[in-house]
């Protein structure tokens, strides 16, 4: 019986394997490109959603997937301007879905059990050395997969490309044998064994798996039922049973009603993903409750004015000029982006002010600072925010931001929080040092995040090469779960990365004026190409917080060789430099 199992589980991975290799790609430049894929494409949200559904011929959504996949994969295509959601309707499929930039692939179910991958959705490296440091902009959710290609589903990524509220029926892999720098897991179930091999650091939350294996530098389990056993330092594991509070990130759906857009509940002190322990997120609102924006047509006055009327908003796939700040002052609206839809401002603008509401919920955006330099892209609150929040907090999912990368811009900060009661799920704030328009004296920017509200709450916080302080948090009862930064990589002398006699500036700085800040798994990495940049303090507090900063790792990643941080935190924990390059506190 053994044998014969055995053998009929080759001729399936045979027969699938033969399948995939059937499939061809069009070159999306010919006419019939889009005489292919039209019965695919869902004219409701435009020409780069694609709706499957599994009646469909598996060759045909091949093709398709790998068409779109050849445009994404390679290094040239990490700036360019095509921008694509996957959608999958409720059943079972077999196919090789490779995720290349700008890509989000989408279960339409109520549960990821809906929708079922047989073969792989995978991303993975397009390098000899199978190093995965600049996967970035992409996503599954939603979605089951089994894996029938490789012996693990492979998730090869760093910043800016989560998995969220995904099934892996079998083993995955978060590396492709290469190096690897980060990435996010969320509300999701691995049936077998995780693998972060390479990865340097890595934040999962409320994710069920059966054992994981592995770690580097810093490691995050928050909320994971079995997470693995090691104590910090000598394993680099940070364990927080409980997620405090937490609403999942919503999702869209398709039903017997049409589209619609599931709000899921707030969990307090949870413990594993929500759908995995029958949690019902009952709440969901149709289509008629959002207005559709299309990059094709939309501005920044037909998008005021749908807010004005009160509509959520839905943006679909592409790219977005803005050149007028977009004002939510409607307590409960919810923004939504798909399939990695970027909004860029062109004025000297911020892209999304919030008003000091109750409520809000932004996810799924990349945000560009624009050639005209602005004080901020996104706000949250007005500077004199007072009002508690607590009841009815506000969340950010899934929020990216460059400075610089595509073209060059510059931005005093990328994100500033005034409200109180603010929780972010996942943000990645990026002033880039490779791309377009790349410089010292280019893509300016002095503050990824700036905190000035209370009780703010951040989980997976990405944070890099930022001029001054990467994170100034001015409010009090801040907590981060999750801290990745790399200090800039372009500082051109000593003297222009200092500040007040004090060498270079820290990456995380709480104010003198705080009294409550609490955060756990924060890792400070340097890379300083040019000068032999000395940096004092990675980490500065105020002395009574020291203590309250747990789980402290700081990295000599490469650069001059002279170059040093002398301290982890306000004058204490060893220096890192070309001959000691880690450094570790409780």
């Amino acid at each position: 019986m053994k044998k014969k199992s055995i053998l009929l589980k080759l001729i399936f991975l045979f027969l699938i394997g033969n399948q995939f290799s059937n499939a061809q790609t069009i070159d999306s430049s010919q006419k019939n490109w889009k005489d292919f894929v039209g019965k695919y494409n869902h004219s409701i949200f435009g020409e780069n959603v694609f709706v499957f559904e599994p009646q469909m011929k598996m060759a045909e959504i091949q093709t398709i997937l790998d068409t779109i996949y050849t445009r994404q994969a390679t290094k040239k295509s990490e700036f360019n301007k095509n921008r694509y959601a996957l959608f999958f309707k409720q059943g079972t499929y077999t196919l090789d879905v490779k995720v290349g930039y700008y890509m989000q692939v989408y279960g339409l179910g109520e549960l990821p059990e809906d929708v079922i991958i047989v073969g792989a959705v995978r991303s993975k490296s397009t390098s000899k050395q199978g190093h995965v440091l600049s996967n970035f902009w992409r996503s599954a959710e939603n979605l089951t997969v089994a894996p029938t290609i490789d012996s693990a589903c492979i998730w090869g990524v760093s910043q800016a490309a989560p998995l969220r509220r995904v099934h892996i029926k079998g083993n995955l892999q978060l590396h492709d044998g290469g190096y690897a720098s980060g990435g996010f897991i969320a509300d999701s179930k691995i049936d077998g064994m995780v693998f972060s091999g390479n990865q340097q650091q890595w934040f999962s939350r409320n994710t069920n798996w059966g054992k994981w294996v592995g770690g580097n530098w810093n490691m995050m389990f928050m909320g994971v039922p079995n997470p693995p056993i090691g104590n910090w330092p000598e394993k680099p594991f940070t364990v927080i049973k409980e997620t405090p509070l937490v609403r999942e990130k919503p999702y869209l759906i398709y039903d017997e009603h049409g589209f619609g857009v599931k709000i899921p509940k707030i969990r307090q002190n949870s413990i594993g993903a929500g759908w995995v322990n029958n949690i019902k997120d009952d709440k969901t609102l149709r289509l008629k409750d959002f207005y559709l924006v299309n990059p094709n047509i939309d501005n920044s006055e037909s998008i005021n004015a749908a807010l004005e009327k009160g509509k959520n908003l839905l943006f679909t796939p592409g790219i977005y000029s803005i050149d007028k700040t977009l004002k939510v002052n409607r307590p409960g609206t919810i923004i939504l982006g798909i399939g990695m839809a970027t909004l860029q401002s062109t004025n000297g603008n911020s892209i999304f002010e919030i008003s000091d509401i109750d409520g809000v919920t932004i996810s799924g955006f990349i945000m560009d600072a624009g050639k005209i330099p602005s004080e901020t892209l996104l706000r949250v609150g007005e500077s004199n925010s007072v009002k508690s929040h607590q009841t009815n907090p506000t969340f950010l999912f899934d929020v990216y931001f460059r400075v610089g990368g595509p073209f060059e811009g510059s931005t005093a900060s990328c994100m500033i929080i005034n409200s109180k009661n603010v929780f972010v799920d996942n943000t990645w704030l990026w002033r880039a040092d490779h791309g377009n328009g790349v410089g010292w004296d280019k893509n300016k920017s002095a503050n990824g995040l700036i905190v000035n509200g209370d009780n703010v709450t951040i989980y997976g916080l990405f944070n890099e090469h930022f001029q001054e302080y990467q994170t100034l948090w001015n409010g009090n009862n801040g907590k981060v779960y999750f801290y990745q930064s790399e200090m800039p990589y372009d500082p051109p002398t000593v003297d222009a990365w200092k500040h007040d006699g004090i060498g270079g500036y820290a990456s995380y700085k709480v104010a003198d004026s705080v009294k409550s800040h609490e955060a756990w798994g924060v890792g400070v990495y340097c890379v300083f190409h040019h000068a032999p940049i000395i940096v004092d303090n990675a980490i500065e507090t105020p002395k009574s917080l020291e203590r309250n900063m747990h789980h402290t790792v700081t990295f000599w990643l490469n650069g001059n060789k002279e170059s040093i941080i002398k301290n982890i935190i306000n004058g204490k924990g060893d220096s890192v430099n070309v001959a000691n390059k880690k450094a570790t506190l409780e």
